[in-house]
């Protein structure tokens, strides 16, 4: 049984989900809008993974109590995961009881949302935070990129893994643009804090933006980019974002009149936080 969602909305979308009866799709805490009476809400913590977004039920059919202490440490697994990638322990189920029901999503910024279609046969791969829903069967995990290319990228060490099958929704900032690396000769650079989400397949990791010379200084320190670029390598589908979060803060930042980008825009811009 296919999501039925409708995404709507232009500069702050939303998702609008229709529930069948016995349907169950999960969203990251704090990106629920509303939701209609036939549906049931439920917390839970940990993520899908493994089961389709489906817990073990308890009794001998799980092993009994052995079972159980599988199940409780799988939980605490996940969330120590979680926790350590800087994400939200819990995630929100909402099930059709007694008849269809309506739920409705939104990510936190201003931008768009995008449904994408999973087969089974590829996973998608997402910057942190940009997931929003999942119907029940598609499981939701954790993967950290090399340790080298987070250190230099930033953004890049953490990523959302999306497998099985169903839909997910997904949010960025800005415009959303689709890429394919093969269509510029294989490989794409980027501002690490514009991708949004890719295919399994695409190589992802972090350059330096050019070397230790007068231009590559001029690069890091007056370019706006600092000293590192994303590289997508590969064939596949990437979708990018036109606003970063750092950009959007930093233009806040100024309007409130506490500009910390200082004259050179790049590498010395700072976060007084």
């Amino acid at each position: 049984m296919s999501l039925q969602q409708e995404i709507v909305g232009n500069a702050m979308q939303m998702a609008v989900v229709s529930l069948q009866p016995g349907q169950t799709v999960y969203c990251e805490a704090g990106k629920f809008l509303f939701k209609t009476v036939d549906v049931t809400m439920e917390t839970r913590l940990g993520g899908p993974s493994g089961g389709g977004g489906r817990p073990p039920q308890g009794g001998a059919g799980s092993g009994g109590m052995g079972g159980m202490l599988r199940q409780a440490m799988g939980t605490a697994m996940q969330a120590g995961q979680r926790a350590l990638a800087g994400e939200s322990l819990a995630f929100q189920y909402f099930t059709a009881r007694g008849g269809e029901g309506t739920v409705g999503f939104a990510g936190v910024l201003p931008g768009e949302m995008r449904a994408l279609e999973l087969d089974g046969t590829r996973a998608w791969f997402a910057e942190k935070d940009a997931f929003v829903a999942a119907e029940s069967t598609v499981d939701f995990g954790i993967a950290f990129q090399g340790g080298r290319t987070g250190r230099k990228g930033g953004e890049g060490f953490v990523l959302e893994k999306f497998t099985g099958r169903g839909t997910v929704i997904i949010a960025g900032a800005g415009n959303f643009i689709d890429l394919d690396p093969s269509d510029f000769g294989g490989r794409i650079e980027v501002d690490t804090g514009c991708v949004v989400a890719f295919e399994e397949g695409i190589r992802y990791g972090v350059q330096r933006v050019g070397g230790l010379d007068r231009q590559g200084i001029m690069n890091a320190v007056f370019g706006g980019e600092g000293l590192s670029l994303a590289t997508l390598e590969g064939s596949g589908r990437v979708i990018l974002q036109s606003l970063t979060i750092e950009s959007l803060a930093n233009a806040l930042r100024k309007a409130q009149g506490g500009d910390k980008q200082g004259p050179t825009g790049g590498l010395f811009s700072t976060d007084a936080g």
